[in-house]
């Protein structure tokens, strides 16, 4: 599969810059005014128009951005001014993410202690079906939104990130030859719905979950830095963060509530000597059992045990990734990362009938 070719590769995803020495409203004009012209750029409206109706009524948003943590509610007044997209619902796009992403994430450690850290992203899940396509209809227009980032400051590059178009938070970035950093949404009955309306109410003590991991992108330094900063920080919504290191050994999944105190426990890290040499992460606590009609964590650890540490690469990640139903019909893109060579590559992906629609 690697190269990325044939039915479940639909291409390669382009790179932009964005200079932080820029005022933060100007940061994304590049992006978007490149993207605007594309008729998936109303995937921002339509996700957005989703949101309003599942999660907030039909109450409207402009003001909800002057809440917002700078520098994030300046660029998106800025994504707003220049794609033409109401302001409160390019806010609307900013903040869903934090509640409906399915993921898969790992990191391996390879025979030589080189560190690969890759993810599929899964978004769109009871967003609408296409009958006639048999897919997604939001998954389908974010597809072309998929942009890769350099992220630059006095002509350096701070850290790389895959993102959609529009969206000012990290999913998915690489601090080069410092760490790797993905987030998959952790399902719980005190989720991200209730932080986001608490912060409506006026108590905004947590962190936006994708604000905090762009902030670690730019601000850490380490492995260890970055570590502190995603277990003790306090959250909107509950998640999973999967971070690689640059030394081997170092990986981990921190699985996090919104407010409760971070305990050891809730580590889960990479352990060689032990025969772990891989992390991997669906959108389940790893000391339960996935949901059974949503198991994608069985098949992938299936394909990484099968392959085995003497053969993991980029490229036997890729296949592992390309496998259904860690493929399937909500995959927008796969995001590869090396720590040790600072790269970051992705594509984006189809799955071709049959396929799981998640």
């Amino acid at each position: 599969m690697y190269p990325p070719n044939g039915p479940t590769f639909k291409g390669d995803v382009a790179w932009y810059t964005v200079n932080l020495d820029l005022p933060p409203s100007k940061r994304w004009t590049d992006i978007i005014t490149d993207k605007k012209n594309d008729v998936s750029f109303s995937a921002l409206s339509m996700n957005a128009l989703t949101a309003k109706r599942t999660v907030f009524g039909t109450s409207p948003t402009p003001l909800m951005v002057d809440t917002l943590p700078y520098p994030f509610n300046e660029e998106i007044r800025g994504i707003a001014s220049v794609s033409g997209v109401p302001l409160g619902e390019v806010v609307l796009f900013n903040v869903f993410y934090e509640v409906f992403t399915v993921c898969t994430s790992l990191v391996a450690e390879d025979v030589n202690g080189n560190l690969i850290h890759a993810r599929n992203l899964d978004f769109g899940l009871f967003m609408g079906w296409d009958l006639k396509n048999r897919s997604w209809i939001i998954t389908e227009k974010l597809k072309p939104l998929v942009v890769n980032i350099d992220f630059r400051r006095n002509n350096q590059t701070v850290f790389k990130s895959t993102n959609f178009a529009g969206y000012v938070g990290m999913l998915t970035g690489i601090h080069p030859h410092s760490f790797t950093l993905t987030m998959n949404e952790r399902f719980s009955l005190d989720g991200g719905y209730i932080g986001i309306l608490e912060w409506i109410l006026g108590k905004r003590d947590g962190m936006w979950m994708s604000f905090l991991t762009r902030s670690v992108l730019e601000n850490a330094t380490s492995y260890e830095s970055a570590k502190a900063l995603l277990s003790d920080t306090k959250l909107l919504a509950p998640a999973y963060f999967i971070l690689g290191g640059n030394q081997p050994g170092q990986a981990c999944i921190i699985t996090r509530s919104r407010t409760h105190k971070f305990t050891l426990s809730m580590y889960f890290r990479l352990d060689v000597k032990n025969g772990r040499w891989y992390v991997l992460e669906t959108n389940y606590d790893h000391w339960k059992e996935p949901l059974f009609l949503d198991d994608r964590r069985t098949p992938a650890m299936k394909c990484m045990n099968q392959t085995t540490q003497a053969d993991i690469s980029i490229k036997t990640v890729y296949d592992v990734l390309s496998t259904k139903p860690v493929l399937n019909k909500l995959t927008t893109y796969t995001t590869l990362m090396e720590v040790s060579k600072g790269t970051l590559e992705s594509y984006i992906r189809d799955c071709p009938n049959p396929c799981m629609p998640w």
